[in-house]
């Protein structure tokens, strides 16, 4: 048995993070995992050739798994307030517009995913442009200055 004790608090990070961090990263998470969900779909379909085209859906399916490591990667950097992770995080964001658009424009069940993607990348995009996100991840803005100058 160990003398050291289970401290019953949580870590600094987690309990210094604004719940902001928290959302946009879990915006980030969902957007990572339906990509990669989709592109596991698309490569198992293409393996046991139920799709029309097997090769295209196993090439489009390991780009989805790929691009879904994108925002997992950046949800992880938010939620250990690293300030690098802010860009992959505003690019998957404005990349989903555009799908997002083209749904919206779809028939039948797509609208619906239409819609709910514009809502989660508007969500993510108003997060992740949050000046006080910016504050938050470290981020200086405009020109540095020393102490010296």
């Amino acid at each position: 048995m160990s003398t050291q004790q289970t401290p019953s608090t949580p870590s600094p990070s987690t309990a210094e993070r604004p719940n902001r961090i928290t959302v946009l990263a879990g915006v980030n998470a969902l957007e990572g995992v339906a990509l990669a969900v989709g592109g596991i779909y698309l490569l198992i379909m293409g393996l046991l050739g139920k799709l029309e085209s097997t090769q295209q859906a196993e090439t489009v399916g390991i780009t989805l798994v790929a691009l879904g490591a994108i925002p997992l990667i950046a949800a992880r950097g938010l939620l250990l307030l690293r300030s690098w992770s802010r860009g992959p995080a505003l690019i998957t964001q404005i990349m989903a517009l555009p799908v997002a658009w083209t749904l919206l424009r779809s028939q039948g069940a797509l609208i619906p995913t239409g819609i709910v993607l514009a809502v989660v990348a508007v969500t993510g995009l108003v997060l992740v442009l949050n000046p006080a996100t910016t504050q938050d991840l470290g981020i200086r803005r405009g020109p540095r200055t020393t102490p010296d100058a």
